[in-house]
């Protein structure tokens, strides 16, 4: 990265960081709610238009990602009924909308695994604020510091590919730099402003450096299948919003259970 990528790369930091503290913070919830709602269909967007998705689809697909998200954070219990409809829904729309057959389940994957991919994995975080905004802050700072040191140690000790054929640039070394840095962030971070124990963040730290990695593969996986390589660029050396959060998506999920079971 050259320096005015770096510098740009700074000044988004800059801008952003202090503003989502201050919306996680000092705001009432639904602030924070009404932001994951932003973040919901720019990423599903993005996750569409990466794929060329029809217009139409792309559509109904993001204002059905909309009324899915709000449903899982209230309604969780009834997933199944509102996913099953909304399949239906979109089966319909593309049956009607073109009437030749061939292409028809490329036209679909993307919506139904959008769906299941984006609303499907944000709303955890909703349901770790329901828990305190310590652990919005905690997930956030762990997973950031998890990529940061992925990239550091990666770029200077990293020989070994960790998954080419998905993401060239990723190496092993970067890969225990992320679980290293997950751990480290999260005794520091957690000590501060969560009650569990020095073991307990040492492991939950590791297991979020190590779910981020896999989250960040997922979205290469489909960044390379779709022949891009950032979801958009909406943020200026930064990618789109889903490159900024396909960590977060799996580290929430793995995050929310381990403080239910462990």
């Amino acid at each position: 990265m050259n320096l005015q990528g770096h510098s740009k790369r700074i000044i988004v930091a800059l801008i952003a960081v202090p503003l989502l503290l201050f919306i996680i913070i000092k705001l009432p919830p639904y602030f924070f709610l009404g932001l994951l709602v932003l973040t919901n269909t720019i990423a599903f967007w993005e996750f569409l238009r990466m794929y060329n998705t029809l217009k139409l689809l792309s559509f109904t697909g993001i204002f059905i990602s909309i009324i899915i998200f709000a449903l899982n954070c209230f309604y969780w219990q009834f997933a199944v009924y509102y996913y099953s409809l909304s399949f239906i829904f979109i089966a319909l729309i593309r049956l009607f909308l073109k009437k030749q057959p061939e292409g028809s389940l490329k036209d679909l994957a993307p919506v139904i695994v959008g769906l299941l991919y984006i609303p499907g994995l944000l709303v955890f975080h909703w349901f770790l604020r329901a828990e305190g905004w310590q652990w919005i802050i905690y997930l956030y700072s762990v997973v950031w510091a998890s990529d940061s040191f992925a990239y550091y140690i990666g770029k200077g000790f990293g020989k070994s590919k960790l998954y080419p054929e998905v993401s060239p640039k990723k190496t092993w070394a970067g890969a225990y730099g992320s679980i290293a840095g997950g751990a480290v962030t999260s005794l520091a971070v957690g000590y501060l402003i969560v009650n569990k124990s020095i073991v307990s963040l040492v492991l939950m730290g590791g297991i979020i450096g190590f779910v981020s990695i896999l989250g960040d593969l997922v979205e290469s996986m489909f960044k390379r299948d779709a022949g891009v390589k950032d979801s958009s660029f909406l943020f200026p050396e930064h990618g789109g919003v889903l490159d900024k959060i396909d960590a977060m998506l799996f580290a929430g999920v793995i995050l929310y259970f381990v403080l239910k079971y462990m």
